[in-house]
C-alpha cells in the first residue's frame, strides 16, 4: 500500500471511532438538560437522581470524544499537507470558531456543572448544563460549514492556485449545511434516546427497589419520546439530504443505487449484485419509479446514470476515473437506511408501551433494546462513511482530487508506524471506554457498583 492508501485508512479509522462519541454527546447533554430542567421545575428528586445517572455518562463519553478528537486536527497538517494548503483559508476558518467559540463554552460550562452541584443555586446550575447542551450543537454546525465546503464548495476564489475564502456569508448559507446539519443533530438524539432505552431496559428487567425502577421507568420514557422523535426527524431530513444530493453530488446517488444508465422513471434497487468494472448489474430487484419519486416526489423525473456522470466529468475535469466505489457506497446507503428503519420499529414500539403502561410486560422487547443501542451507531458509521466515500474521488468536490491532497513528504513508512500507533492507542481507549461505561450503567443510583454480569439478566415484575 502506497503512502495515500495508508492515509487514508488512518483517517478514516480516527475518525469513525470518534464520531462514535460525538451524536451521543451531543443528544445525551439535551436530554440531561430536560431531565434538570423538570427537577428544577418539579422538585422531584427522583429526576435529580437521573440527572447525576445520565451527566455520569455523558462526562466519559465527553471525556473519550475530546481524547479522540485531538489526533483529527494534527492530520491535516501531517498527513495532508497539499490538502491544508489548498483549503486552509476557507477550512481554518469555521474550525477555529468551532474551537473558540463552542468547544470552550461546552468544555467550560460542563465543568461547572460537574463541580456546581450543591454550591451554585438550582437556576444557574440548570443554565451551565443548557450552555454545554447549546455548545455541543454550535460546535456540530461549525464543523459542518467546514465539511459542507467539502461537498459543494462556495465562497471562494481561486488564487496561486489555492482555494481562498471570497464570501463568509456563502459558507454559513451554504445549501449542503442546511440539510446535513438537521441530519446530523436528529442523528445525535435518536443515538442518546437509543442509549437510554437500552440501558434502562436492562435495569428494568433486574429486581430493583422502588426508587430505582421509577428512575429507570421515567428514563425509559424520555427516551421513548426522544427515539420517536429523533427516528423520523432523521428519516424526514434524509431524505431532504438525498433530493438535494441528486441536485449537487448526482453521481453518489447513482453509485447508491449502482444505477449505470439514466432512467425516467427510475427504479430504486432492493438488492444489487453489480460489476463496477463491466458497469452493469449481475443481480438486481427494483421497484419501478421509486427512485424517481424519492428524488423529485413525484414517479417521474429522470435520475442520471454513472456513465453519463462518467463522460460529463470527462468532458469538464479531463481523463480520469471520477466513480466511486459503487460497492461500498451502495451497501453503507443500505446500512444506514436499514438501521435507522429498524430505530424507528423499535422506538414506535417503545412509546407504544409507555403510552399503555406496559413497560415491564414484554421482557423479550426489554432485552432487545440492549443490542439495540448499537443501531444508531451502526447507522452514524455507514452514513459517514456513504457521505464521505461517495464524494470520491474528489476531497474538495470538483476542485482538489484525493490523490492530489496527500503530503508530499510523507512517507509509507512514516505513516504506517503512526497508523499502527494509533490503532494501538484507539485499541486501548476502546477497552478503557467500554470498561466505564459498562460499570456505572449497571450501577443504581444510591447504590454501590454492581459486579453482576451482562448475563445475569433476569425479568422484573410484570407490574408496571
Amino acid at each position: 500500500m502506497d503512502a495515500l492508501a495508508l492515509a487514508r485508512w488512518q483517517f478514516a479509522i480516527t475518525t469513525v471511532y470518534h464520531f462514535f462519541f460525538i451524536p451521543l454527546s451531543i443528544g445525551l447533554s439535551l436530554l440531561v438538560a430536560v431531565m434538570e430542567s423538570i427537577y428544577v421545575r418539579s422538585g422531584n428528586p427522583t429526576y435529580k437522581a437521573m440527572t447525576k445517572f445520565w451527566g455520569k455518562l455523558l462526562l466519559i463519553n465527553f471525556a473519550i470524544g475530546v481524547a479522540t478528537g485531538i489526533v483529527q486536527e494534527f492530520q491535516f497538517g501531517m498527513n495532508w499537507s497539499a490538502y491544508s494548503r489548498f483549503v486552509g483559508d476557507i477550512f481554518g476558518a469555521p474550525l477555529a470558531i468551532e474551537a473558540l467559540m463552542a468547544f470552550f463554552l461546552e468544555s467550560t460550562f460542563l465543568g461547572i456543572w460537574l463541580f456546581g452541584w450543591d454550591k451554585l443555586s438550582k437556576g444557574l446550575h440548570l443554565a451551565s448544563i443548557w450552555l454545554m447542551a447549546l455548545g455541543t450543537t454550535i460546535s456540530s454546525f461549525w464543523i459542518l460549514v467546514a465539511n459542507s465546503f467539502m461537498h459543494q464548495p462556495v465562497g471562494y476564489v481561486m488564487r496561486n492556485g489555492r482555494a481562498e475564502m471570497d464570501s463568509f456569508a456563502d459558507l454559513l448559507t451554504n445549501g449542503h449545511v442546511w440539510v446535513q446539519w438537521p441530519h446530523t443533530m436528529m442523528a445525535a438524539l435518536s443515538t442518546a434516546a437509543f442509549f437510554m432505552l437500552g440501558i434502562s431496559a436492562y435495569h428494568l428487567r433486574r429486581p430493583l427497589s422502588d426508587a430505582g425502577a421509577e428512575i429507570f421507568r421515567r428514563s425509559f420514557q424520555i427516551g421513548a419520546i426522544a427515539a420517536i422523535i429523533g427516528t423520523v426527524g432523521v428519516i424526514l431530513a434524509g431524505h431532504a439530504q438525498s433530493q438535494y444530493m441528486v441536485k449537487v453530488q448526482p453521481m453518489k446517488m447513482a453509485a447508491a443505487e449502482a444505477l449505470w444508465e439514466t432512467e425516467d422513471p427510475a427504479a430504486m434497487s432492493l438488492f444489487t449484485v453489480a460489476s463496477q468494472p463491466q458497469q452493469r448489474d449481475l443481480f438486481a430487484i427494483k421497484v419501478p419509479g421509486l427512485l424517481s419519486f424519492l428524488s423529485y416526489n413525484r414517479f417521474s423525473g429522470a435520475v442520471q446514470g454513472i456513465k453519463e456522470l462518467q463522460a460529463a466529468a470527462e468532458a469538464k475535469y479531463g481523463p480520469g476515473n471520477y466513480i466511486p466505489s459503487v460497492f461500498i457506497t451502495y451497501w453503507t446507503f443500505r446500512g444506514m437506511v436499514g438501521a435507522g428503519f429498524a430505530m424507528l420499529g423499535l422506538a414506535a414500539l417503545a412509546l407504544y408501551l409507555v403510552l399503555h403502561h406496559e413497560i415491564t410486560r414484554w421482557p423479550r422487547f426489554l432485552w432487545l433494546l440492549i443490542p439495540g443501542i448499537g443501531l444508531p451507531y451502526l447507522a452514524n458509521a455507514t452514513g459517514w462513511i456513504f457521505t464521505e466515500m461517495g464524494r470520491q474521488p474528489w476531497i474538495v468536490f470538483g476542485l482538489l482530487r484525493t490523490d492530489q491532497s496527500v503530503s508530499p513528504t510523507v512517507g509509507v513508512g512514516m505513516v504506517l508506524t503512526s497508523l499502527i500507533g494509533f490503532s494501538l492507542v484507539y485499541l486501548v481507549l476502546i477497552v478503557a471506554t467500554v470498561y466505564l461505561m459498562l460499570k456505572y450503567a449497571r450501577t443504581v443510583p444510591g447504590e454501590q457498583p454492581s459486579s453482576r454480569p451482562l448475563s445475569s439478566l433476569r425479568r422484573a415484575p410484570t407490574g408496571d
